[in-house]
């Protein structure tokens, strides 16, 4: 209804499968994006991609901010100032750390469930380990996709399947988790008082937060 609609203020959308199509970001949905920003509607691209990727469509994009790696982070570029604002739940120690028993379980996963990769965008990320089961690897049955979580979890992991990749990382954090933290954070919003004034979209289970 109109009445809803005209009550919007931002848009908060996944991007594998939900503003690509077949993995390709379209001119009609870059464009999409552009109208939203001239319209003065904030748009955060809600993602488990890398913050390597993070760190490009914070700067390149017509956004306001990005979440990624499923919550571990958040960025956004000060346009004014020229500055990328970053935000990790986990400090550099800390993901450090996690770095080393992440590399550690990915080898034990792939030796595991045959047809599996790490992710090609597993070296730039800073968080969390991306199991590919269809991007760049002929499409593995659900059977697989469960196992490789079950192999997650135990080892203590959070496991959460997109579109693409099984996802893992260490703590309890989501990408609603994160949203809540960066909308404070950089916006001074409660985005659980502010409900009726943001949508979501996506597209798998690690959306459903």
């Amino acid at each position: 209804p109109a009445a809803t609609r005209e009550a919007i203020r931002g848009v908060l959308f996944d991007v594998d499968d939900t503003l690509t199509t077949h993995g390709a970001l379209t001119a009609a949905a870059y464009a999409a994006l552009e109208a939203l920003r001239d319209a003065g509607l904030m748009a955060v691209a809600i993602t488990g991609r890398p913050a390597g990727w993070c760190d490009h469509l914070a700067r390149m994009w017509p956004v306001d901010a990005v979440v990624g790696e499923n919550g571990a982070l958040w960025m956004r570029y000060d346009r004014a100032t020229r500055r990328l604002e970053r935000r990790f739940v986990a400090d550099d120690a800390a993901r450090a750390a996690d770095r080393a028993k992440l590399a550690r379980i990915g080898a034990a996963i792939l030796r595991a469930v045959p047809g599996t990769a790490l992710a090609s965008d597993q070296h730039y990320r800073e968080a969390d380990l991306a199991i590919d089961f269809c991007e760049d690897v002929p499409p593995l049955p659900r059977a697989a996709v469960d196992r490789i979580v079950a192999l997650m979890q135990a080892e203590g992991m959070t496991a959460k399947v997109s579109s693409i990749h099984v996802n893992g990382w260490f703590g309890s954090y989501d990408k609603l988790a994160m949203t809540r933290m960066l909308l404070a954070e950089a916006f001074a919003l409660d985005i659980d008082a502010e409900r009726e004034h943001f949508v979501f979209a996506g597209d798998s289970p690690n959306d459903a937060p």
